[in-house]
Formats: C-alpha cells, sequence, structure tokens
C-alpha cells in the first residue's frame, strides 16, 4: 500500500516494509526506474528484522509537489534535501541508506550532510565525489554519457517528452548487456515515468549536474557544500558491475580518500548498471553485511 509523508515541498510516496519499531532501511532508486526496483532486495531484509522504506523521488510515480508554483529542480541539491526532510518527518531518527543511480548521489549527499541521519551507507552503480560540473571524465565515459548530453539540447526534450519508454527500454538494454529483461517488468516501473513532473525533473536534472541549467536558489548553500565533496565519516560499501554501460567501474574506483570510516568498493563481472535487478543475491548480502557490521 501506498503511504505518504508531506515535506516543504512534496507529497511522497513510498511503500513501507516491516514492523515500525525495528531498525530502518531506506533504499532509494535512481533514473530511469522507480521505487519498485527493490522488490527482490526487500524481503529478505525484513526477514532479518528491518524495517524497509522505498519513496519515489521527486517527479516520479505518485510523489507530487505541493505547489505549481514551485521550481522544478532536478538538482541534487534538491533530492538529498528531500530525504532529508523526508527522514525528519517520519521521525525515525538515523537510518541505513541504500541508493542506486540517483539513489546513490543523494545517499552520499545526505551521509556528508547529516551524518546525524546516516548509520550506514550501501551505494549501486556510482561513486563520490560527482558533483562538480567540473569533473574530469574519461573519452570512454564521456561516450557512454551520451543520453546526457543530448538533454542539454531541445531536440533531447522533445524526444523524451514523446517517446518516455522507447527511449528508457533502449537504456536499459544498453546499460546491462547480459541483462534479458521481461516487458512485464519494464513497464510495471515505466508508469512510474508518466508523472507530470518527470520530464521536467529529468532534464533540469541532467542539465545541472553540468552547469547547463541555473541553479534553484533555495539550495545554493547546500549546493556549495557539496562542490567540494566533503568527507564522508559514514561506513560505506560500493557496488559497482563490471559490464555497466551507463556509468564505467573506473567511476567509482580510487575513491577512499573521501571516507573517514570503514569503505569496501566491489566490482561484481558480468553485472550490468542495475545490479539489484541482475544479481539481488549479491545485493542482499552486500547490504547485510554491511548494516550487521
Amino acid at each position: 500500500m501506498i503511504q505518504y509523508i508531506k515535506t516543504s515541498r512534496l507529497n511522497i510516496a513510498y511503500h513501507s516494509y516491516g514492523t515500525s519499531d525495528a531498525a530502518t532501511i531506506i533504499l532509494l532508486h535512481g533514473w530511469p526506474d522507480d521505487a519498485l526496483t527493490w522488490n527482490a532486495i526487500v524481503p529478505a531484509l525484513v526477514s532479518e528484522n528491518y524495517r524497509c522504506i522505498t519513496p519515489f523521488l521527486r517527479g516520479c510515480g505518485l510523489t507530487q509537489f505541493l505547489d505549481t508554483q514551485t521550481l522544478r529542480s532536478g538538482q541534487l541539491a534538491a533530492l538529498g534535501q528531500d530525504l532529508i526532510e523526508f527522514i525528519e518527518t517520519a521521525k525515525i531518527g538515523s537510518v541505513h541508506l541504500v541508493g542506486h543511480d540517483w539513489g546513490a548521489r543523494i545517499a552520499y549527499n545526505i551521509a556528508a550532510l547529516r551524518p546525524d541521519l546516516v548509520h550506514t551507507l550501501t551505494t549501486l552503480s556510482v561513486g563520490y565525489g560527482t558533483n562538480n560540473p567540473q569533473q574530469t571524465l574519461s573519452f570512454e565515459q564521456v561516450q557512454q554519457y551520451w543520453y546526457q548530453w543530448f538533454f542539454a539540447t531541445e531536440r533531447g526534450r522533445a524526444t523524451l517528452a514523446a517517446e518516455r519508454r522507447g527511449f528508457t527500454r533502449q537504456l536499459w538494454q544498453l546499460w546491462c548487456p547480459t541483462w534479458r529483461f521481461s516487458e512485464v517488468e519494464f513497464e510495471a516501473t515505466a508508469q512510474s515515468f508518466d508523472n507530470p513532473d518527470w520530464i521536467d525533473i529529468t532534464i533540469d536534472s541532467y542539465r545541472s549536474r553540468w552547469g547547463n541549467s541555473p541553479n534553484d536558489p533555495d539550495y545554493d548553500t547546500i549546493h556549495q557544500q557539496l562542490m567540494s565533496a566533503p568527507k564522508i565519516y559514514v561506513p560505506t560499501t560500493v557496488l559497482h558491475g563490471g559490464a555497466d554501460g551507463a556509468t564505467l567501474p573506473e567511476t567509482s574506483a580510487n575513491k577512499e580518500h573521501f571516507f573517514a570510516k570503514d569503505y569496501q568498493r566491489f566490482v561484481i563481472p558480468g553485472v550490468g548498471h542495475f545490479i539489484q535487478r541482475e544479481a539481488a543475491q549479491t545485493v542482499i548480502e552486500a547490504i547485510l553485511a554491511r548494516v550487521q557490521s
């Protein structure tokens, strides 16, 4: 059953599993994806007596803005603040954070800005230290980010708006060369892309990430803090698929200096971008090892 929490700007839709008095794991999805991405992960965590919460990010699924006049910002500072407010409003204290793709970027930023809210961190498919538009990319990674450069154009926006299912299905296929997902699984998630704000949030997120759109001034303080990639004082595990066709494994390598506590990174051979869907048992074991450490 869908539940809701209101923050300063959003009515955030989420699923909650397990008992409310158990230690809480919040699992954050990426793009193009939604909270259903954790369906193969959650039952095993609940069976180990954890409460699992899977929110839908702004612009996704049934999550809605409270005010039609609110700027539809997709910048990482805004996404991070959404979840900080979610945790505080839910009054659940410190949590274990798990994030994939956009969710990983959000989780890193929450851990960096508000370590008091985070016990442990498990991230998938994205390394830390990637907030700054001036970051260095290899030529190979520049090629893999073709869709992000496409979204910087009005043609990119128009194409996504006209063919959101065709475009995102193609990305799933390109990013996971060995995974044969079913149309049923894809369509169940793709319904979340029909959110009326999904296009605006998507386009602004990728444009702002590379300095191609103005930032929301309401998040200027947070944005400036994140630009320096502050050190993270939360125990962290990073998983990266060896066959990831979106963010290459090199993008999460050699990040140890950003972490002041226990840090581990594992590359999973033959697995693409959606590790939680492609190698669920590996992800379950990594999360439990981290939260129980």
